[in-house]
């Protein structure tokens, strides 16, 4: 069964059986720090969606990820700008990484650039929205640089969150690249 544009309903329905895996372990997290954020498994599925399918399935499966994310999550921090930023934008940049479809000699520049620009959307969220509760502590540092703090703030969790990704994807990198070939 081909759809006009050639994708198989295959593809949709292993878009959408992948999104929901990253909304199943999406409560599995490891806190980091009092003020939120998190380490998790959620990015591995929407990358493999990426590396198989491409930039415009992968923007749109995690488009999709990150507004069943907030609201099955119940995340909705400071109201609709927040939900927009952290949530649904963060994730859909992450489909970048769609731009190395197949390659898997690119998995981990892949993943590098899609986690830059989920941090990238939640740094500017942190110095537009989140910059009235800059008089705090973060990381051990206490500020009231918005900037500085967004920084740190976002760099805490998204380090880990990057390097976890990169790793588990490097793994991935042969089962990968034989389905890849299979299909």
């Amino acid at each position: 069964m081909e759809r006009k544009n050639g994708k198989s309903i295959y593809t949709i329905a292993e878009c959408a059986v992948l999104i929901a895996l990253s909304i199943s372990v999406s409560f599995f997290e490891i806190k980091v720090g009092a003020l939120g954020g998190s380490v998790d498994f959620v990015m591995i599925p929407l990358f493999i969606i990426c590396y198989r399918n491409g930039v415009k399935y992968g923007m749109l499966s995690c488009f999709t990820f990150g507004l069943l994310y907030c609201l099955v999550g119940g995340k909705f921090g400071y109201g609709l700008p927040s939900v927009l930023l952290d949530y649904i934008l963060a994730y859909t940049v992450c489909g970048v990484a769609g731009f190395f479809k197949g390659k898997s000699a690119f998995i981990e520049v892949s993943v590098l650039l899609g986690c830059i620009c989920r941090f990238v959307i939640h740094f500017i969220s942190g110095v537009t929205l989140y910059a009235i509760s800059t008089a705090t502590e973060v990381g051990g540092i206490v500020t009231s640089n918005a900037v500085l703090f967004s920084f740190i703030y976002n760099g805490l969790y998204m380090l880990p969150n990057t390097v976890v990704a990169i790793a588990v994807m490097s793994l991935f990198r042969i089962p990968l690249t034989k389905l890849q070939n299979k299909i």
